[in-house]
C-alpha cells in the first residue's frame, strides 16, 4: 500500500489488526468466565462482580490495545478512537455503578453514532469511512469509497437493533450475560468480515486492486 497525503504508509499487520480490534473482547470474555458463578447457581451478587471485574479487565485490555496500535503500527485511527474512549465511559459506569447494563449498551452507543457519521456523510457526498479506519485502499476510487461508507452506515445500523435485541435476551438478571459476550465473539465477528466480503465485488469494479483485498479483509471496521 502507497502513502498519500492523509496516510502514512503502514506494515502489513493484518493479524496484529484483529488483536487490537478483538483482543480486547476476548479478554473481556475470559475473565468473566473465570469470575462466573457455576453454571445452573442463582448468584445474583456473584454475576454482578464478575461482570464488573471482567469490563474492569475490558477497559484496561482496550487502552493497552490503543497503546500497541501507536507504538506498532505508528498510527491509531479514529474510529479506534472513539471505540476505546466508549469503552473506557461506559466500563467506567459499570464499575461504579455495579450496572451491567451499561457495558452491554456501549455497542449499541457506537454503532448508532458511526452509522449516524456514515450516512450523514454520504448524504454529503463525503466517504467518512476512509477518515475514520485512516486507511488508503490501493486504487479504489472515491465513488467507491463513498458506497463502502453507505454501505457499512446502514450495516451498523442492523449491529445496533441485533445488540439490543441479544442484551435483552442475555444479560446479567437472567443469567445470560456470558451468553451475550460470546455472541460479541462468535456472532458479531464473523458477521463483520461476511459483510466485509460481500463488498469486494463493488470495490473491484471501482477500482480496487486485486493485492489489496488482504487489506481490506484484514481490518473491517469494528466498534
Amino acid at each position: 500500500m502507497t502513502g498519500t497525503d492523509s496516510t502514512k504508509p503502514q506494515p502489513k499487520s493484518g493479524w496484529l489488526n484483529l488483536l487490537v480490534d478483538y483482543g480486547p473482547v476476548a479478554i473481556f470474555f475470559l475473565v468473566y468466565r473465570h469470575f462466573s458463578p457455576p453454571s445452573g447457581q442463582h448468584d445474583s451478587v456473584g454475576e454482578v462482580m464478575a461482570v464488573v471485574k471482567s469490563t474492569g479487565a475490558f477497559m484496561v485490555a482496550a487502552v493497552i490495545a490503543l497503546a500497541v496500535s501507536w507504538w506498532r503500527l505508528g498510527k491509531i485511527s479514529p474510529m479506534l478512537g472513539l471505540s476505546t474512549l466508549l469503552i473506557v465511559g461506559f466500563g467506567g459506569l459499570t464499575v461504579l455503578l455495579r450496572d451491567p447494563v451499561f457495558i452491554q449498551i456501549k455497542p449499541t452507543a457506537i454503532y448508532l453514532l458511526f452509522a449516524a457519521l456514515l450516512l450523514i456523510g454520504a448524504y454529503r457526498g463525503k466517504a467518512l469511512l476512509k477518515y475514520l479506519l485512516e486507511a488508503a485502499f490501493e486504487g479504489l476510487n472515491e465513488i467507491g469509497w463513498l458506497k463502502l461508507s453507505r454501505n457499512w452506515g446502514y450495516f451498523f445500523l442492523f449491529l445496533a437493533a441485533l445488540n439490543e435485541v441479544l442484551r435483552h435476551l442475555y444479560n446479567a438478571e437472567n443469567g445470560g450475560f456470558g451468553t451475550w459476550i460470546s455472541l460479541k465473539l462468535w456472532v458479531f465477528m464473523p458477521l463483520s468480515f461476511l459483510f466485509t466480503f460481500t463488498q469486494l465485488p463493488m470495490l473491484l469494479r471501482h477500482g480496487l486492486m486485486q493485492e489489496a483485498e488482504g487489506e481490506v479483509l484484514s481490518d473491517p471496521p469494528h466498534e
